[in-house]
């Protein structure tokens, strides 16, 4: 019997040396340079981010079944040239002016595959990238770019809010090929790359339509090359064409200081011309000049405010912190359209209805959206979010009248309950453990 788990014992040694020795072969023998470790490391990227299907109606749990063999597929075409992708399905989402955006979602093995690439090429665009670009960016976010907006409006006393209508539909790929050429020497990476902006697009119906311009948003590498094309078509000019001037870009949503109004409106007219050799185009009623009246500017302009990554830029009033007393500044606070949105999910969520068997399960539904819309939009003047809070005590109440007998015809006793609730239980939910009063 010893001698049985001894030959077994070999043969298991035998068969993991032969497995490496195959990888290793395998790794080498490829006439790409890339590697199964480079496939894991973007497949655990990928399924950090997102779980939903492409085309293939392969979701991330689906996936995960036969991981081994959907990761050796993709390891094995990229590394040999013959990795082509498959369509991108298109989703419409609502956006806020009513209309819909397109969406393109790839599949989860095409996912892992633009992970790849992206990491091939990040760092080297990085260290070119302007320092005022903020999306999509390592170790930069929504909020240092908002920070910087604040800083620049109480110094400038004009802000161009530009709008760029349909940037990720409307990129030009020969340009964008161009801005390639110049960083990116690889000829296998431009090639797969060229394959990503080719690929079709494919609705739920299986109708497909070719691209002959733009990236698809919802891509891994689409903002990575959106952000390389923008490099060149308004950051780089704009530093030349008006290097006097303070500009933040997130994305495809740019705002540039002015000293002005007339510098304003000569800037605007030049960047759309600008755009416009780039084949962009601004949109007309969403762009606009705003004047950023404080205390210290007198002057009288229909346009005050404007709405930037969820937030709006207006006139506020504000404590002195030498002196205590009040003034009017000119800051950034939650947007009513955001607030609005909030609205509508917690609308959509139910609470009322929700069936739970106590309130433990209600704070462990609405935890993780309670963490996300604070740590979003709590940053600048968090008070923004206590109407946010008051609905949803209404909704709680709601649901301890739905849920209790005793207090269905009592709704100040059913306030009291949720406010010793409170008192018994502070970190229940997670607005309450960081001190909002709703």
């Amino acid at each position: 019997m010893r001698q049985e788990q001894r030959d077994g014992l070999i043969r298991s040694q035998n068969m993991k040396q032969l497995e490496r020795t195959r990888m290793t072969l395998w790794n080498e023998t490829k006439s790409l340079p890339i590697t199964k470790e480079m496939v894991w490391a973007a497949y655990l990227e990928v399924k950090q981010k997102g779980k939903s299907a492409g085309v293939d109606q392969i979701s991330m749990s689906i996936y995960e079944k036969d991981r081994s063999k959907h990761l050796y597929k993709v390891w094995n075409r990229l590394a040999s040239g013959s990795y082509f992708p498959p369509p991108v399905l298109q989703v419409e989402i609502p956006k806020k002016d009513g209309t819909k955006r397109q969406l393109g979602v790839p599949t989860i093995s095409d996912r892992v595959a633009q992970t790849v690439i992206k990491h091939q090429i990040e760092e080297r665009l990085e260290k070119m990238f302007h320092d005022s670009s903020y999306g999509y960016r390592p170790q930069r976010n929504a909020h240092q770019a908002l920070a910087k907006v604040e800083e620049n409006c109480r110094r400038q006393d004009w802000v161009i809010d530009l709008d760029i209508k349909n940037f990720f539909d409307e990129i030009d790929h020969n340009k964008l090929r161009l801005a390639l050429d110049k960083h990116v020497e690889e000829g296998w990476i431009k090639m797969y790359i060229d394959r990503w902006l080719r690929s079709p697009l494919q609705t739920k119906t299986g109708k497909q339509s070719v691209r002959e311009r733009g990236t698809p948003q919802g891509g891994v590498i689409s903002p990575l090359l959106a952000n390389l094309f923008l490099h060149y078509a308004l950051d780089m000019w704009l530093t030349q064409k008006f290097p006097q001037l303070k500009f933040v870009r997130y994305a495809d949503d740019v705002i540039i200081h002015c000293h002005s109004y007339e510098q304003a409106i000569a800037c605007l007219a030049e960047t759309k011309s600008r755009l416009l050799n780039c084949r962009l185009r601004i949109h007309p009623q969403k762009s606009k000049i705003v004047y950023c009246k404080d205390y210290r500017r007198k002057g009288v302009y229909r346009e005050v405010k404007f709405d930037f990554l969820g937030h709006t830029f207006q006139p506020r009033t504000s404590k002195s912190k030498k002196t205590g007393n009040l003034f009017l500044g000119y800051g950034c606070a939650m947007s009513i359209k955001s607030r609005t949105r909030i609205f509508a999910e917690i609308r959509k969520m139910n609470i009322p209805r929700m069936m739970c068997n106590s309130i433990v399960g209600i704070a462990h539904r609405l935890n993780p959206k309670l963490r996300g819309w604070i740590r979003y939009f709590g940053r600048f003047r968090g008070w923004s979010l206590s109407r946010v809070f008051y609905v949803l005590r209404i909704r709680l109440v709601r649901w301890a009248r739905y849920k209790y007998k005793r207090y269905r015809h009592n709704l100040n006793k059913a306030y009291r309950w949720l406010d010793e609730i409170r008192e018994q239980f502070p970190n229940l939910f997670y607005h309450w453990q960081v001190g909002f009063s709703n």
